[in-house]
């Protein structure tokens, strides 16, 4: 079902985001996420510079190399347009992000490491949805999983609700489930 049809109006910006997942040959695994910003029409930032139409404003891209469980093992950050010198050094504190698991806490992380001015708003976005890329990616993901607690997934969205019709089909065992229900 497509969106109901719009009123007249005019493009005034475009963000295209894309994350893909890579398996590795060393059996790790590389999500990478790229975001881009253009405007359809000339802009102008006073005091910094003017942007052709369609030149990207924010064109910036970042590597996360996991392994199965979902841990950082390294990142990689390329800020190739940015609309001020000095976003540049968003880079370097992003590294800061290895050692942390793409799961439970993950945007805690995020905040904590690389929160209001010791990071970039823009590439915390990104990050805030590699952990989904990751999961859609990485095979083995709930690998040793404990079998008594539910897969992480469970209760977190309308779908997989524990009391759900899915639920019921999916994982029968953790329909209605509580966790006093298997304490």
């Amino acid at each position: 079902m497509s969106l109901p049809l719009a009123q007249p109006r005019k493009l005034a910006h475009t963000r295209e985001v894309t994350f893909h997942g890579y398996q590795r040959d060393d059996g790790l695994w590389d999500i990478e996420a790229h975001m881009r910003d253009t405007k359809p029409e000339l802009f102008d930032i006073p005091g910094e510079r003017t942007w052709q139409p369609l030149e990207p404003i924010h064109d910036m891209q970042i590597r996360l190399t996991v392994d199965t469980a979902l841990v950082i093992r390294d990142i990689a950050v390329s800020m190739n347009h940015t609309p001020h010198e000095e976003c540049g050094q968003a880079e370097s504190p992003m590294r800061k992000m290895i050692g942390c698991r793409l799961g439970s806490g993950w945007r805690k992380a995020i905040e904590e490491n690389l929160g209001n001015a010791k990071g970039c708003t823009h590439l915390r976005e990104l990050l805030f949805n590699m952990a989904t890329a990751a999961f859609q990616s990485v095979t083995g993901t709930f690998a040793g999983h404990d079998p008594d607690q539910p897969p992480p997934h469970l209760g977190r969205c309308l779908s997989w609700r524990f009391d759900s019709p899915l639920v019921e089909r999916r994982y029968p065992i953790f329909f209605k489930w509580t966790s006093k229900s298997k304490s």
